[in-house]
C-alpha cells in the first residue's frame, strides 16, 4: 500500500472541540487499520494540516526465525 493523503477536516480561527475531534478520528481511523506502518500528522501555525499513513507488509521467510540477529555484535565461534 503506498503512502496516502487524508483531506484535512476545515477548521476556523480558534480549534473548537469538534475541530479536534474530527483530526482525531481520522489518525484513530488510519491506526486502527494498520497493522505495521507509520500515521504521521503534519502542522503547520499550530492546526493540524495534513495526515499521512504508510502500512508495511512484513514477509516471513519459510525457515528462519522471526528474529534475526543486528551487526555489530561479535559473533561466538
Amino acid at each position: 500500500m503506498n503512502p496516502e493523503e487524508s483531506p484535512t477536516p476545515p477548521e476556523s480561527g480558534d480549534e473548537s472541540q469538534s475541530g479536534a475531534n474530527a483530526w482525531l478520528s481520522v489518525v484513530e481511523e488510519k491506526v486502527r487499520h494498520l497493522r505495521f506502518g507509520v500515521v504521521q500528522i503534519t502542522i503547520h501555525e499550530g492546526k493540524v494540516v495534513q495526515i499521512d499513513s504508510t502500512e508495511r507488509t512484513r514477509l516471513e521467510v519459510p525457515g528462519e526465525s522471526g528474529r534475526r540477529p543486528r551487526g555489530g555484535g561479535k559473533r561466538t565461534p
